[in-house]
């Protein structure tokens, strides 16, 4: 089921008859304890409803969508809605006579709920023309049901002098997330439900151009082999310090969020709301870092300043600098941006540096590290969103020979639970940072990194070359650059040790594409 919002009657209410009565928005006191009182329900609405379903035969279509048999507070009301589902899915006729022999074959049917009880609500109703309506009342009363519950539960943990007040927190953020997305996010759908936005997004792939079906990443080379970012997927960005690992990211959040105005989150533990601004700065309006950090600029530069900022300051990212960051916190914070802000893109500079607060105090780093990496997987898929998480590597790397520093997934620090959970490992390797300015074939090396894709859950691994411009700390496509002058292939990864071969890029494969249309 979609979210609450669209099947409620988006106003408060008191049944009187079958009229609605508008409240005011103000919040009113409770003088009757919780003890006493009886959880919102309407028996006669819920009547009203299962007389319609057995009176209209295709009355259920209207509301199959809305109810579910926990909507009837009337166990007899909802012993019959069950019947009624049983036989929608046998797609059997609806009326009267069969759901009491539905009834009677589940055993259902004494007492209460009886052939006279049926045939009464038969007779209570006119007419189905506000069907859709009582259906949303009946709704609507679960949702207040469910947060009766839900508010008892969480003075219930509060109350739990052994559980810890993380762990308490952390259940009512998760009860209350199910609450608001209106259904179990964990309900097992049917393949036919899922074959058609599987065709949408096919469809949606070959009318764009470049074939790629997720979000742009800015990098043509990038895209090529990934076909961009995609929902539910925990990408990992790794390097040992130095390499960039910020300044990538920032290049690519620039680009998603000013050229295609998508909503990208950023969570830096390592650097302030300040220092990443100014970062932003100088890569959107590349004016050159040092001229930047003095203030010492030029009427040319001072120009540029004003005239490229606007399209920055509109742009939707959104920066937390908190260095104490949590998962729990995460989690809390990326929903709210989700929510209201429709982010697609939540990216965490780095992983090492958060917490796991609900952790054990007995607990070793490496397990802390164990269950972040697990938790960034079930926030990207609860989410539907691409969560990209920045991680440091081994020191190990740093005791190899120097042809032998690419990056590997060993070398992955602290867990291997982040290879294991990330549906894509990716690192930045920059030759020149270990005196290497030429490759095996002669080309010159400086200014250029290697982004490799070492694993890829849903596609080929390649390594691909970007480039790098310090001055501006900025990373764009390399696709122009010499390094491609004789037409030479993008070069293969060494990371599977020889194992199958490497899917290369041809640089010129997409020559249709607008040059620049992808620059950061």
């Amino acid at each position: 089921m979609s979210s609450p919002e669209k099947y409620t009657t988006q106003y408060a209410y008191t049944d009187v008859g079958n009229e609605p009565v508008r409240h005011s928005g103000s919040t009113r006191s409770l003088n009757v304890p919780f003890s006493t009182s009886v959880p919102p329900n309407n028996i006669e609405v819920e009547q009203l409803v299962i007389g319609a379903l057995l009176l209209e035969r295709d009355a259920f279509s209207l509301v199959s969508e809305i109810l579910t048999p926990d909507c009837f507070y009337d166990n007899k009301n909802k012993t019959i809605f069950e019947a009624i589902l049983e036989l929608e899915l046998e797609e059997d006729p609806i009326d009267a006579q069969t759901t009491i022999e539905k009834l009677k074959s589940m055993g259902k049917l004494n007492g209460g709920l009886n052939e006279a009880y049926i045939a009464t609500l038969v007779t209570q109703v006119n007419s189905t023309a506000h069907l859709e309506f009582h259906a949303r009342l009946l709704f609507d009363k679960k949702l207040q049901r469910d947060l009766i519950s839900f508010g008892n539960s969480v003075v219930g943990n509060a109350f739990d002098q052994e559980m810890p007040v993380t762990d308490a927190m952390q259940a009512a953020e998760d009860d209350l997330f199910k609450i608001t997305q209106g259904a179990d996010k964990d309900d097992v759908q049917p393949i036919k439900e899922l074959i058609k936005p599987a065709l949408d997004q096919i469809e949606l792939a070959s009318q764009r151009k470049e074939g790629i079906s997720g979000i742009y990443t800015g990098f043509r080379e990038i895209d090529q082999v990934t076909s961009g970012w995609h929902p539910s997927d925990l990408v990992i960005i790794a390097a040992r310090p130095g390499m960039g690992k910020t300044a990538f990211v920032l290049s690519m959040a620039r680009t998603m969020c000013v050229d295609y105005g998508i909503p990208v989150g950023i969570f830096s533990l390592e650097m302030s709301k300040e220092q990443l601004t100014n970062r932003l700065i100088v890569n959107h309006t590349e004016i050159p870092n040092d001229d930047i950090k003095r203030g010492n600029l030029s009427d040319q530069q001072l120009t540029r300043l004003a005239e490229n900022l606007g399209t920055l300051e509109s742009a939707p990212l959104y920066i937390d600098d908190n260095a104490g960051l949590s998962v729990f916190d995460l989690r809390t914070k990326a929903r709210r941006l989700v929510r209201d802000e429709g982010v697609k893109i939540i990216i965490i500079d780095y992983l090492q540096l958060m917490t796991a607060s609900d952790m054990k105090a007995n607990a070793n780093r490496e397990q802390e590290v164990s269950t972040i990496s697990r938790s960034l997987k079930k926030l990207a898929k609860d989410l539907n969103i691409t969560v990209i998480a920045l991680s440091q590597l081994n020191r190990g790397l740093e005791n190899r020979p120097r042809e032998s520093k690419r990056p590997q997934l060993a070398d992955l620090r602290e867990s291997g639970a982040i290879e294991q959970d990330a549906d894509m490992v990716c690192f930045i390797h920059r030759p020149e940072k270990f005196g290497m300015l030429e490759d095996d074939e002669g080309r010159d090396m400086r200014g250029l990194a290697e982004f490799i894709i070492a694993k890829h859950r849903n596609g080929p691994t390649d390594t691909v070359y970007l480039r790098f411009q310090d001055q501006i700390i900025k990373f764009s496509s390399a696709l122009d650059h010499d390094i491609y002058a004789s037409g030479s292939q993008i070069l293969s990864s060494n990371m599977n040790n020889g194992m199958g071969k490497s899917n290369k890029v041809d640089p010129f494969a997409q020559d249709d594409l607008e040059e620049g249309s992808f620059t950061i």
